[in-house]
């Protein structure tokens, strides 16, 4: 049993649907089950609809969702001859459960409408690839994942219900993957047999539903988990992310180009990677593959020939410098208001409001009565905070900031990526630099 998860480049052409399935043909003698993104931008289009919606401007959304329509269908045009009737009929389905929610205004908060709606783009893609696998003779069953991952109602981040899950998912293990010998072993099974049970599985990343039936999301990039959720609850054998780069890198190639090829990685480095802002692995995805020592494979869907990387509980030797940059930074000083050391309450107080604004620092560093905080630059979030730290800080914002981690540094690396900057603040340890500076 093996999972794979092609994200939204890999399908967001006829030709790249194509390609999947030639990579999915060449595992034919495997049990797959198989996690898909939606198509390309679909997801970032899907959200302005919901933002037109939830503004109060109907027909706007409609306009907006009608150009994603016409996208889906068009691609199935060109996809399908046989299937292509019944593949409308499941798309359209998929489409008035969307226009169906718009019909009214918005009574419930944007994030309920946000997870109702992004959902569908999702269903649209693997309902495209499916039935194009079918039509090409590479049987699989196409499932909604809603009815198999249940979620809290944390619409945007919901949260897993383990046993739950599990449960649906030893049923779904028990349904399609059971005779996959048998099937393998009879030329004239298809299938349209009742009896057939194909060892291929298609279904959604990123969704899940409340136990109300009502469609949950799992954070951005959150398929790369669903794969994950799969891998360890079917003891899979392994999981690998279809991609469109060649394996891991040590640093972005756009910004780059000398970056180098990674093959191995363990889970420690990788959750480091993702801790620091590295965008290869969704920061979720490695726990649940890490508790039942399941190795994950990032390959390119482009050259699926190329080795691509293993992430594994291996520790491997003499690993190059990773670089991460994230730009727009901004950088929070926190002064005690009375000159008081800053202790236990006043931190506790400041992860409190970390929490309820659903924010996550970059970098903290403490001094005797002051603190200073590095964070993603979301104007709304971070003067919220500003506002709920006012009560015990004195607190000022400095923004238009980058902040560079390096791991595995060397002096001259440090020396040449800070080579004129004004640095604004520096910590670091045997492992791991951070520095943080104007841009």
């Amino acid at each position: 049993m093996k999972v794979f998860k092609f994200g939204g480049a890999s399908v967001n052409s006829v030709e790249r649907i194509q390609n999947v399935k030639e990579i999915i043909k060449s595992y034919s003698d495997e049990q797959l089950m198989i996690i898909i993104s939606a198509m390309g931008k679909t997801t970032n289009a899907l959200e302005k609809v919901v933002e037109a919606f939830y503004a109060g401007h109907k027909e706007e959304a409609l306009q907006l969702f009608d150009g994603i329509k016409k996208q889906h269908v068009t691609t199935a045009k060109y996809l399908l001859v046989t299937h292509y009737n019944a593949c409308i009929e499941q798309l359209n389905s998929f489409f008035t459960e969307v226009e169906w929610l718009m019909h009214d205004k918005p009574v419930r908060a944007f994030d309920y409408y946000y997870d109702q709606v992004v959902c569908v783009g999702e269903l649209l893609s693997t309902c495209l690839v499916s039935y194009y696998l079918n039509e090409m003779q590479v049987a699989n069953t196409w499932l909604d994942v809603r009815d198999i991952i249940r979620t809290d109602d944390n619409f945007r981040d919901a949260t897993i219900d383990w046993e739950y899950t599990a449960r649906k998912v030893d049923e779904l293990k028990a349904q399609y993957f059971h005779n996959m010998q048998a099937a393998q072993s009879s030329s004239v099974l298809t299938a349209d047999d009742a009896n057939y049970t194909p060892g291929i599985v298609i279904t959604q990343g990123f969704i899940g539903s409340t136990d109300e039936n009502e469609s949950t999301t799992l954070g951005r990039e959150g398929s790369d988990f669903t794969a994950a959720i799969f891998a360890n609850l079917l003891n899979a054998e392994s999981q690998t992310i279809w991609k469109d780069v060649e394996a891991v890198m040590s640093a972005d190639p756009k910004q780059f180009p000398d970056a180098e090829i990674i093959h191995e990685l363990s889970f420690d480095e990788v959750i480091e990677m993702a801790y620091y802002g590295a965008q290869i692995i969704h920061p979720k995805t490695i726990k649940p593959l890490q508790n039942k020592g399941i190795p994950l494979h990032v390959k390119s869907f482009i050259d699926p020939s190329l080795p691509g990387t293993v992430i594994y509980k291996k520790q491997p030797r003499h690993l190059p410098p990773i670089i991460i940059i994230k730009k727009q930074q901004a950088l929070m000083h926190l002064h005690s208001q009375d000159f008081s050391f800053v202790g236990e309450k006043p931190i506790i107080r400041l992860y409190e409001y970390f929490a309820s604004n659903k924010i996550r620092p970059n970098l903290i560093q403490t001094g005797a009565i002051s603190l200073q905080v590095c964070l993603d630059d979301k104007p709304e979030k971070i003067d919220h905070l500003a506002a709920e730290a006012g009560a015990i800080f004195d607190v000022q914002v400095e923004k238009g900031l980058s902040l560079l981690t390096i791991r595995h540094y060397t002096t001259m690396l440090i020396e040449k990526m800070t080579a004129g900057k004004e640095i604004v603040l520096q910590q670091q340890d045997k492992q791991t630099i951070q520095v943080l500076y104007r841009d």
